[in-house]
């Protein structure tokens, strides 16, 4: 396709034609009407001045005599201007005026017409057009009396002539500005359609050009270039996530298979073999234990779960957790305690109950008190039982927040932003069991409900608060926007 031809199909230089097809008919319109009431206005200004001379010199006949009107006629027929007059006998004779000729039959007919006329001191031989009045007079004398229209054909000539060229500019202007905003805006639509040709060729990178103006394609720009990163991020995602799952899965599926072929090879007994299931039952149960919390952050962060949302008391989840850990706390030699206000909360239960129920299993695992070796300053220990964990729910303004607060090594300032990443785990708490996908669940959870996960110092430990929204409207919950959770490799 040619250039002209990409030019005409698009849709800027359509609207222009048809904006310029009813700018043109407006403007026609407009001069048109205006034209009409010029016309209107002169042919009225033409019969009143000829009805009031009519009247005077009807008058004049009617008093003075014939005489006097012959005399009457003939002065103002010799006086400068577009005025016409005749004065005829009965016998259709001319007796003054300066009329030359009329049309046949105009003075036969009284009352008004529109005639064509020659004047008695024209060397010409043209007609021209002339509105007359024919009257009556008594003894069977016609009078008649009437204006030239070259002065009204004259005008309207003007107002035709300067319609002619206002449509004409009109259309060069609106085609012109038509052309250079067709081709602006073909400019910027081949430059995104190369964008996004070259996206489409495996280029995620790419990027729509935005200029400086605001415009709506501007607008657009912004958001399709929001539309890209967000894209990015995610297929970036699923291939760390794949890489991930790889790397750390690997590892556990190696030990199934050793052990296997360790138990076909060296074990004997059956108590032997049922040790070696045993083993590879546990290492599966954490091999699904994995897979099942990467199913939930998928679910949380593809937002499939806004729909199993409901009002529900955050304290009543904090209740049911403390119930179901503080048995596994107290084998662990750690103490687990509850502090709930009422709270009310919309949200999935469910995923709420899954992520407080993470970070009490971490405060469990990592929550220990720091060895005698580190000491505290007296002012961080006092008041404290160093192996104490606190669940809390309460109300803050319109948020709830469901917090765990341990005493133990916490995790540094710097670290905080890595430890919500899939399969991140610091260097402290390598030697213990895990997948690295506790705190990344939890961030999801709260990030599907419009809140966030909060990781602060406890002085000692580490307090990890879930805050979400307290009611969040429907159509604020669809807006909510999941962001990027980078994935790492530990």
């Amino acid at each position: 396709m040619t250039a002209f031809g990409k030019l005409i199909r698009t849709t800027a230089f359509r609207l222009t034609l048809a904006y310029l097809f009813l700018f043109a008919l407006f403007a026609a319109s407009l001069l048109g009407y205006f034209a009409w009431n010029t016309r209107r206005l002169i042919t009225e200004q033409i019969t009143s001045t000829v009805n009031a001379e009519t009247g005077e010199i009807s008058e004049i006949f009617a008093r003075r005599g014939l005489r006097d009107l012959v005399s009457t006629i003939e002065n103002r027929a010799l006086r400068p201007g577009a005025n016409l007059y005749l004065v005829t006998a009965p016998t259709g004779q001319a007796i003054a005026g300066n009329v030359g000729s009329l049309a046949p039959g105009v003075m036969a007919t009284t009352g008004w017409s529109e005639t064509a006329y020659r004047r008695l001191d024209e060397q010409d031989t043209a007609d021209h057009r002339a509105l007359v009045r024919v009257s009556e007079l008594s003894s069977g004398f016609r009078l008649l009396i009437g204006r030239d229209l070259e002065e009204r054909r004259r005008l309207f000539g003007i107002v035709a002539k300067a319609a002619q060229w206002s449509i004409l500019i009109v259309v060069v202007l609106g085609l012109g500005g038509g052309i250079f905003v067709a081709r602006r805006v073909l400019r910027r639509i081949d430059a995104m359609t190369g964008t996004t040709r070259r996206i489409m060729a495996g280029d995620l990178s790419g990027r729509l050009p935005v200029g400086r103006s605001g415009d709506e394609l501007d607008r657009l720009a912004e958001n399709l270039n929001a539309m890209l990163e967000r894209i990015e991020a995610l297929m970036m995602g699923l291939k760390e996530v794949s890489d991930n799952i790889a790397h750390d899965l690997k590892t556990p599926l190696t030990r199934l298979r050793n052990r296997a072929e360790e138990a076909l090879a060296k074990s004997g007994s059956e108590t032997e073999y049922r040790t070696a299931l045993e083993r590879t039952i546990e290492e599966s149960d954490g091999l699904i234990r994995t897979f099942n919390a990467l199913l939930m952050i998928a679910r949380a962060e593809s937002g499939q779960a806004r729909g199993n949302m409901d009002d529900f008391d955050a304290a009543d989840v904090a209740n049911g957790i403390h119930e179901l850990y503080e048995p596994l706390a107290e084998d662990d030699g750690m103490t687990l305690r509850v502090k709930t206000v009422p709270a009310p909360l919309h949200g999935n239960r469910e995923l709420i109950s899954q992520a407080l129920a993470n970070l009490v299993e971490n405060a469990i695992k990592y929550g220990k008190p720091i060895p005698a070796a580190q000491p505290l300053s007296a002012d961080a220990v006092a008041g404290s039982d160093s192996r104490e964990i606190l669940i809390e729910a309460r109300r803050d303004g319109d948020q709830v927040l469901l917090s765990v607060t341990d005493r133990g090594p916490g995790i540094p300032q710097a670290d905080r932003r890595h430890a919500v990443e899939r399969f991140v785990r610091l260097e402290a708490s390598r030697t213990q069991p895990g997948s690295g996908l506790g705190l990344s669940l939890a961030s999801a959870v709260a990030t599907l409900h419009g809140g966030e996960l909060r990781l602060g110092d406890a002085h000692p430990g580490l307090t990890a608060t879930l805050a979400i929204p307290a009611h969040m409207g429907v159509s604020e919950r669809l807006a909510v926007q999941m962001p990027d959770v980078p994935q790492k490799v530990a």
